[in-house]
């Protein structure tokens, strides 16, 4: 459809000789029809709502059509512009489109449990649509699911709430980037560990922040060291942020590890910790699960985040939840009644019914955690067998992250130069049909991140794709 063409109006009053502008305004053929070029209409309202002189108040209007069309300003905001986009939300889409048009990848990039959402989860869900369940609930959750992660966080993690304590929200995601948003002021410092989830410092950006990138070693299982972290902390600093067990890694932090941690914490009375614990249930003996919350003197400064996407297959319900002191959860919850509002009420039903399957998810979690288990055993296994491959065993999770920088500078013909984990992807994407993370997306680029939330014969066949592929490439760094 053609642009409207612009009108140029300018009303005037005469009083005495001299004429006085008292309205200039723009319209378009849309708003306003015109005989000719030029009009002479009534200015009795316009007096009226101006509190113009009404008497001896003539008008002339002038009509211009404009041939030019305005542009419009498609300018972003700064704050938006300095986001990054989700590379494992990009390489899955393409990965599922590749899918689609018939190509058979092996969509290995997405941190999503293959198995179907636990039965008794399912029917609560399907239940409370038959039964009407389905219209808003209170900003903060139903009370009914508030009181079950109370009970849950009292008796699985040491960690003592009220419900007042307790905000649920359409997944853990977007608990973790209302706590930042809410605690952060510009130019305070969020201090993340690499390997890092995407978001982390992408949410820090946009409470216009400054994400702080704290270096790890795949030698030290990429687990934090305290003496980096207490030589990194500054006035600035506001936001710790821990994940464990982690995603990318599978790190488990040690009890002992995170006591460290606390008194090193405890010396920075700014210093906030946010301890996202959406893996704690999908962890792999002798390996155990510490809240950072349930240390001595980090109960007031921790905002605890869990949620039911990854222990009980729920990625598409959309529920997670934080905890902590009230005047932060209340502040995050006056941000979500300005932007969701309340979560959906089927999801809140079907998320008490996971609670009730017993201490850490009961028998449906314990199995699926058994297959993630053996899995990670075959692929650790398959992986090691190649030639300067570096790995982590992970001890939660169910990723891995291998270090696979020794092939980087290999040249392939009709590819190029293999120049870091994006090139290895795009290699094995398009050599392998394999679809896998590049580890610069998580902060560390000698890595990339292989999902094992698949079926065991699926993995199986990934893991032949990439050894054939790489058959092409030869380690350039001795290991």
């Amino acid at each position: 459809m053609a642009a409207a063409p612009t009108y140029s109006i300018q009303a005037t009053s005469r009083i005495g000789n001299q004429p006085q502008p008292i309205a200039d305004v723009a319209l378009n053929s849309r708003s306003l029809s015109f005989a000719s070029q030029f009009q002479t209409i009534s200015l009795r309202s316009l007096c009226a709502t101006r509190k113009l002189h009404p008497q001896g108040a003539s008008a002339l209007v002038r009509a211009e059509i404009s041939s030019d069309t305005m542009e419009v300003d498609v300018s972003l905001s700064p704050r938006v512009n300095s986001v990054k986009p989700s590379k494992t939300v990009a390489i899955t889409d393409q990965a599922t489109a590749l899918v689609q048009a018939g190509v058979p990848v092996i969509r290995l990039a997405a941190g999503e449990p293959d198995f179907d959402t636990p039965t008794p989860i399912a029917e609560a869900g399907i239940n409370a649509i038959r039964e009407g369940f389905t219209r808003y609930t209170p900003n903060a959750g139903t009370l009914e699911l508030r009181t079950a992660i109370c009970h849950k966080l009292k008796e699985e993690n040491g960690i003592s709430y009220t419900p007042d304590q307790i905000l649920v929200s359409n997944g853990a995601k977007q608990s973790i980037l209302q706590a930042v948003l809410a605690v952060c002021s510009p130019g305070d410092e969020v201090i993340i560990p690499a390997p890092f989830w995407v978001s982390y410092p992408e949410m820090a950006r946009l409470a216009d922040a400054n994400p702080v990138i704290l270096p790890t070693s795949i030698s030290e299982n990429f687990l934090l060291d305290p003496k980096v972290l207490e030589s990194s902390l500054t006035e600035k600093s506001r936001l710790l942020i821990l994940c464990s067990p982690s995603n990318p890694t599978g790190s488990v932090y040690p009890r002992k590890l995170l006591e460290q941690i606390t008194e090193i914490v405890a010396k920075h009375p700014r210093l906030l910790v946010m301890s996202d614990e959406i893996y704690e249930h999908i962890i792999y003996a002798p390996a155990t699960h510490t809240s950072f919350a349930s240390l001595p003197g980090m109960w007031d400064r921790t905002l605890t985040v869990n949620g039911f996407s990854k222990a009980f297959a729920m990625t598409g319900w959309r529920l997670g939840y934080l905890a902590g002191p009230k005047n932060f959860v209340s502040a995050c919850g006056k941000i979500q009644s300005q932007s969701t509002s309340g979560a959906g009420s089927i999801s809140q039903k079907a998320a008490v019914a996971a609670l009730g399957l017993g201490y850490a998810g009961g028998e449906a979690v314990a199995d699926m955690v058994k297959a993630f288990r053996e899995r990670r055993d075959v692929l650790v296994k398959s992986f090691g067998e190649l030639e300067g491959v570096k790995i982590s065993e992970p001890q939660g999770a169910f990723y891995l992250f291998l270090d696979f920088s020794s092939y980087y500078g290999s040249e392939v013909d009709g590819f190029g130069v293999i120049n870091g984990s994006e090139a290895l992807c795009r290699y094995l994407l398009d050599k392998a049909q394999v679809a896998l993370v590049p580890g610069d997306a998580f902060g560390d680029d000698t890595c990339i991140r292989i999902s094992y939330a698949e079926s065991l014969p699926t993995l199986q066949s990934a893991v032949e794709r990439i050894k054939s592929a790489l058959v092409a490439l030869s380690p350039a760094v001795a290991v």
